[in-house]
């Protein structure tokens, strides 16, 4: 193999760098993806939710044959404090169009057939196996070595995550510091199917996601989430590791205190948790993306800091193909021209900043600064369950709903509550 040139090498065999050998080796070139882990998939995590926009673009009608686990029709979003919650549900048939539907997965499963599918089209797979450094000669990267050995190709994917120790290499990617990145913690708790729909109102292949702010992340920014799968449910805590130094306790039990919030308690009882992990997460949004082409080489997914938290959404999966495919797209153009240039590589960059991908990152480039703001995770959800509670709770004479909620509204602030709004719809 050493002395074998390859068209391509990915590093990382995650749901970008297969997507990116996927639609290079059905093209005809000589591709390779190499993946530290056992198989594709096996060292990713995610929360679990899909948009299937971008994907169904590749694969169109991917659901009939992929593992996903159910599709999302029911929509939560909860403000939870201490031990009460207030929740926003919103509910509606699977839709008829099928690039607007989203689904939970789990990578393991996903990540595989993606890889399967990468293999049937032509790319060599190499798992078990870890890329330690990338070949440079004359300024160009042409070639990563690998297990020992050298192996040359004319360009090289850098799909290797978050912390992408080649792209820091190479100048590309600043070291991943805790103000640019959040660490996720998951936990798969094993139910029955029938256990999963009836706690949360679904048929079979109908899911849930439930987002929530407040207590999860000890009211800092960061959040819970809930994905229902087939037959488990995906519980976790995102945490913004730059906060991790006043948070009053750890990630791992910030995770178990979510769990057993009276909230959250009665959906996983009786449950056997089957899978933990966790995983850092690019948060700078648009303005900390890294340098994503150089001479010979190209970064994809989360290697590029490609990850959008919007508080009522959570996308990286979706953004993660995309850039998958504008990076096939711009080796194909440079292999027609054999010009691998950083200049030549650049319509990938250019064909990202006319999709989805880099029009949502600008969209809300302010919203990460937006929503490091302790009144969110703090103040909004005591009064949001404060306010409920006075609502429903009789208990002798009722007073004027204005008194149930000027007392929250002045404890707040009424000069925050403008300014916190002002800098929100500004941020969306």
């Amino acid at each position: 193999m050493a002395e074998e040139k390859f068209d391509a090498i990915i590093v990382g065999g995650g749901i970008a760098g297969c997507i990116t050998g996927y639609i290079l080796a059905k093209a005809g070139l000589e591709t390779l993806i190499i993946e530290r882990g056992n198989f594709a998939g096996s060292k990713n995590m995610t929360g679990g939710r899909l948009y299937a926009h971008s994907i169904e673009k590749v694969f169109p009608n991917f659901a009939e044959e992929a593992p996903i686990e159910r599709a999302i029709v029911h929509e939560k979003i909860s403000f939870m404090e201490e031990k009460s919650s207030v929740t926003m549900d919103y509910a509606a048939p699977k839709d008829d169009e099928k690039s607007n539907r989203s689904y939970t997965v789990l990578r393991t499963k996903f990540d595989q057939w993606l890889g399967d599918k990468a293999e049937e089209a032509g790319v060599g797979l190499i798992p078990g196996v870890r890329v330690d450094d990338v070949i440079t000669r004359n300024g160009k990267v042409c070639g990563v070595v690998a297990g020992g050995e050298e192996m040359e190709a004319d360009v090289v994917v850098l799909a290797d995550g978050a912390n992408s120790i080649l792209g820091e290499k190479l100048g590309m990617v600043s070291k991943v510091t805790p103000h640019n990145c959040a660490v996720g913690v998951k936990e798969v708790i094993q139910l029955t199917k029938e256990q999963v729909n009836d706690r949360f109102a679904c048929t079979d292949d109908e899911g849930t996601a439930w987002l929530f702010a407040g207590t999860p992340s000890d009211g800092y920014m960061g959040g819970g989430f809930i994905y229902t799968n087939e037959d488990t449910i995906s519980l976790g805590v995102v945490f913004g590791l730059h906060n991790i130094e006043k948070a009053g306790k750890s990630v791992p039990q910030m995770l178990e205190d979510f769990k057993n919030h009276p909230s959250v308690k009665p959906l996983v009882k009786g449950g056997e948790s089957v899978e933990y992990s966790a995983h850092v997460v690019p948060e700078g949004g648009y303005n900390m993306l890294p340098k994503m082409v150089g001479n010979g080489v190209l970064l994809v997914g989360d290697a590029a800091g490609l990850c959008l938290n919007v508080g009522y959404t959570v996308r990286g999966m979706d953004l993660a193909i995309a850039s998958g495919e504008a990076a096939a797209n711009a080796i194909l153009a440079a292999k027609e021209k054999n010009d691998f240039s950083e200049n030549s590589l650049s319509s990938y960059t250019k064909e990202l900043d006319d999709s989805f991908v880099m029009k949502d990152l600008k969209l809300y480039k302010d919203l990460p600064e937006f929503l490091d703001n302790k009144r969110m995770f703090n103040d909004y959800p005591e009064m949001a369950t404060g306010i409920m509670k006075g609502m429903f709770t009789v208990n002798g004479p009722s007073q004027p709903l204005r008194k149930t909620v000027m007392p929250y509204l002045k404890k707040v602030g009424f000069i925050n509550l403008m300014k916190d709004a002002f800098k929100g719809v500004k941020s969306i």
